[in-house]
């Protein structure tokens, strides 16, 4: 992507010119429009004035970006619940092309869902003077309602000459003086010169370290509700990275033990914002507190315990925070392929080869995505075209290629590589619509699981729409390659599964109620089948079954002691309103509840039907070694060192997270519907790897 910038910024310069070229020393009277230079743009980002309310309270959650180009050099902090914010953040930008604007647009942070558009301005670049400070006002506006006041941005900005670093492209007096320009040599200044950038950003590395955050606890946090007590949760952001912690009902001392990982794009660490919230049904959450964490004050590669105040409430939290370096997590282009270098490829089959099974054992595999075309993709344009992009992500890991303009049969020929934290990990691709001031119209996705990937093969995938559910126009060009330790992932799948940090939260829909609920029905009928069974053992219709039902009865009679908790309800008067909310919230937890049911009986269905191979056998392994300890261990010494370990697990490790391996096992096997979704759609005849199309309309 910088490479491509790159070229269009200077292939945008005339040849023959009468404006002297600028060099380093350009005085400030002569700006050029169209220098090929590097200038700094300081920017200082002071504050908003009467901004657009965008929350039910009359209120917004304000912040700032910053583009230049179609690209984003700049994301400023959430100013929470505040129309007049303040801000006072500095940022230092490169610019290569003058014509290019500065495009401001402010939204309104809504977490879980889409941030609304709260107006937009730009700053012409050309109009400011160099080396001189320009308090500037922009009053913001929405393209769509150009009328409305939406308040206004105040900026401090600086443009002066990169100096100290060479130029893009440097031409003598003698090459630019008359009418003698040699387009031969420009052309080979500029060749070189793109030569030497592709050498140091062919393959680029996204971010440069993983912050890990376990969220232990809550001491003493502020009651909230009338009973007392609160719901408590917690939000976390570190740029654009989000985490949302499950609810804790009724309590002022939560214990969430999760872990998560946030990636790390800047050297020097960057700010955690965090948030804690009291759920509501049918009105807004209210809010508890907030705290930051400087990840530029912690020491790399340690395990940080934190216990943080809560400011403007009260309580703590306490975190466990680590910060360590970078995982191999890189966009390059076609040309540069990691497994056909030979001597990369053997050190990633020497990094995962059966001898390293302890080595870094959250290092489970490699993953390389060619991502190469599309053809056939929707149009999203009144012009009938589509600006499309592509989007590949590998559960919280998440890169983008350039976005190609105009086209319904983009070419990207990019190659994406990634760690792979666990073996049943789904790879998804979605193809997006770029649009400058609105969010992109989605164009169509596939979900791939990583166990059914068949290494270096180049792949037609039908896109599908956004449920995975049918397919959508158009098909993708992928070829994949996985390189994983079989050992490490099957250890790996006796763990909590990674939960994605960037997952909308689940509504009310009337088609997924009445489809879980046939699914909950079925998983019952199966039940039901089975007790008629059970039951016709002991009626005698089969003597030979029934005998031997009445031997395994008589060997395993147990006595059985069922308790029965009663739950007592706080009755509260609630308006008309808030009662349609409560049903509302009600529903979606009967929702969500059959469909967790529902999903854990298809999943054991699932492992014994070999709907994944790899699961199945795995089971099939562990209850092979489990039959062999019991030939030589009784089992009253495996169920005490099993009680042992459990009732000293908090002892050992204090900050654990529990964790059931048998839910761990079921979690990687999909339900009936994930196997809808991950099924793969024949592609026309037509669309082939090997048949390209010679007459591309875009």
């Amino acid at each position: 992507m910088l490479d491509s910038y790159k070229l269009r910024s200077v292939c945008s310069l005339p040849f023959v010119s009468d404006k002297k070229i600028n060099t380093v020393g350009t005085s400030n009277a002569d700006v050029p429009l169209a220098d090929p230079g590097m200038y700094q743009l300081d920017i200082t980002l002071r504050r908003g004035q009467s901004l657009a309310a965008r929350d039910r309270g009359g209120t917004s959650d304000p912040y700032v970006k910053f583009k230049i180009g179609r690209k984003e050099v700049f994301r400023s902090k959430i100013i929470h619940k505040n129309l007049n914010p303040v801000w006072e953040e500095k940022s230092c930008i490169l610019v290569e092309h003058l014509r290019e604007p500065l495009y401001i647009k402010v939204f309104d942070y809504d977490f879980g869902l889409q941030d609304d558009f709260m107006g937009s301005a730009f700053l012409d670049l050309t109009q400011l003077e160099l080396n001189r400070s320009t308090d500037v006002t922009l009053p913001l506006k929405d393209p769509h309602y150009p009328d409305h006041d939406l308040g206004v941005i105040l900026l401090s900005v600086i443009l002066s000459p990169k100096e100290g670093e060479p130029r893009d492209v440097e031409l003598s007096e003698n090459e630019v003086i008359g009418s003698y320009f040699s387009v031969k040599s420009f052309f080979w200044r500029f060749q070189t010169q793109s030569l030497r950038l592709s050498d140091q950003h062919r393959k680029s590395h996204l971010w440069r370290g993983i912050v890990s955050i376990t969220l232990i606890e809550g001491r003493d946090l502020k009651a909230m509700d009338s009973n007392g007590l609160s719901d408590p949760y917690v939000k976390f952001r570190l740029g654009h990275q989000k985490y949302k912690s499950k609810i804790m009902p009724k309590t002022l001392n939560p214990q969430w033990r999760e872990q998560f990982d946030f990636h790390l794009y800047e050297e020097r660490g960057g700010i955690i914002d965090i948030t804690a919230w009291d759920k509501d049904a049918g009105k807004r959450d209210d809010f508890i507190g907030r705290c930051q964490v400087d990840l530029s004050s912690l020491s790399r590669e340690q395990t940080h315990k934190l216990e943080l105040q809560l400011e403007e409430g009260a309580g703590h939290l306490v975190l466990l925070v680590t910060l360590t370096a970078s995982a191999t997590v890189s966009i390059s282009d076609l040309s540069v392929n990691s497994l056909e270098d030979q001597k990369e490829r053997e050190e990633i089959l020497k990094r995962y080869s059966p001898l390293r099974i302890f080595h870094n054992l959250k290092d489970v595999g490699f993953l390389q995505v060619k991502v190469i075309r599309a053809e056939g993709l929707m149009a999203a344009d009144v012009t009938g075209k589509s600006d499309p992009f592509c989007v590949v992500e590998l559960n919280n890991d998440r890169l983008l290629t350039h976005t190609v303009y105009k086209n319904l049969n983009p070419e990207w020929n990019k190659v994406f590589t990634f760690n792979i934290k666990d073996i049943h990990s789904v790879l998804e691709v979605t193809v997006y619509d770029e649009d400058r001031d609105r969010s992109a119209d989605f164009l169509g996705k596939v979900a791939i699981p990583l166990l059914s990937i068949q290494n270096g093969e180049q792949k037609a995938y039908v896109l599908k729409n956004k449920q995975l559910t049918g397919p959508t126009k158009g098909v993708i060009y992928l070829e994949i390659d996985v390189i994983f330790n079989a050992v490490k992932a099957s250890l790996r799948t006796l763990i909590p599964k990674e939960q994605k940090y960037i997952e909308e939260e689940n509504r009310l829909s009337k088609q997924l109620l009445l489809r879980n609920f046939i699914r909950m029905k079925r998983c019952v009928m199966v039940l039901v089948n089975a007790a008629y069974y059970i039951n016709s053992c002991f009626d005698w219709d089969s003597p030979p079954r029934s005998l031997a039902a009445f031997v395994v009865v008589e060997d395993m009679l147990e006595d059985e002691e069922e308790e029965d908790d009663k739950d007592d309800k706080d009755s509260e008067k609630k308006g008309f309103i808030n009662k349609i909310y409560a049903i509302q919230e009600v529903c979606v937890s009967v929702q969500n509840i059959l469909d967790e049911v529902a999903s854990l009986g298809e999943r054991i269905k699932n492992t014994f039907n070999w709907t994944v191979p790899f699961l199945s056998w795995l089971a099939i392994v562990a209850l092979c070694v489990f039959t062999v300890i019991l030939y030589f261990i009784p089992l009253r010494y495996i169920v005490l060192v099993w009680g042992i370990n459990k009732f000293t697990k908090k002892l050992r490790s204090p900050y654990a997270i529990d964790n059931n391996e048998l839910l761990d096992f079921l979690s990687r096997v999909p339900s009936d519907v994930q196997v809808v979704q991950y099924q793969e759609l024949k592609p026309d005849p037509s669309h082939s790897p090997y048949k390209r199309k010679k007459n591309n309309p875009g």
